[in-house]
């Protein structure tokens, strides 16, 4: 193994188009973290990424001695790490409750963004498409009931279903404009429209909904 050089400041490897890679970003942003952001074409990853990523794998949160790369990790250690806003509740039952709606966004949606986007097969992206769209507009009225993911506050959970709805456009999925989906078309607007989300794109995400 080769030796690694020390970083003296935070570094994110970040792929630039990826709803992954994304969601660890509006953290950041969130937070105010001076961190040095490293966009990198996953066909053509510096080989340092193998030495800090056992997986090679992107992203790649570096604070220091410590790599990081499972993104859920990095936006908790993250959280911990720079307290302030606090984005995961304070009480356990609502932390845990935060993190199963997030394991049920990486096994529910997630899977079928990257068939969307990295599927090899037309039928299975049109399927995955027509599920996900379904999914979304059958939750959309509980945006009614509170301005973020069933919460009052900007939270965790929405750092991880922003980037997979700021991508519906990309991924050629329309969100009518009816009575049961305008709560989730607001909530769009409310999240899209908050400065860390702004800050959060890369060039090539804000041509994604143009």
């Amino acid at each position: 193994m080769g030796v690694v050089a020390k970083r003296s400041s935070m570094t994110y490897f970040s792929d630039a188009r990826d709803h992954y890679s994304h969601r660890v970003r509006i953290v950041l942003a969130e937070k105010g973290v001076s961190v040095d952001i490293i966009d990198v074409d996953p066909k053509n990853k510096p080989e340092e990424l193998a030495e800090l990523n056992p997986y090679n794998a992107l992203p790649t949160l570096v604070d220091r001695d410590l790599s990081l790369y499972e993104t859920k990790v990095m936006m908790e250690y993250l959280d911990e790490r720079f307290p302030h806003p606090p984005l995961l509740p304070v009480y356990p039952v609502a932390r845990a409750q935060s993190r199963l709606w997030m394991h049920r966004i990486e096994q529910d949606w997630s899977p079928m963004v990257d068939i969307i986007v990295n599927g090899k097969s037309k039928e299975a992206a049109a399927k995955a498409r027509k599920e996900l769209k379904e999914s979304l507009l059958a939750i959309a009225p509980i945006f009614s009931e509170l301005p973020y993911f069933m919460s009052e506050e900007f939270t965790i959970v929405d750092c991880c279903l922003g980037p997979i709805l700021w991508r519906l456009q990309d991924m050629d999925i329309e969100i009518p404009n009816t009575k049961q989906s305008k709560p989730l078309l607001e909530y769009m607007e409310r999240l899209f429209a908050r400065e860390s989300f702004q800050e959060s794109l890369t060039e090539m995400e804000k041509e994604m909904r143009l």
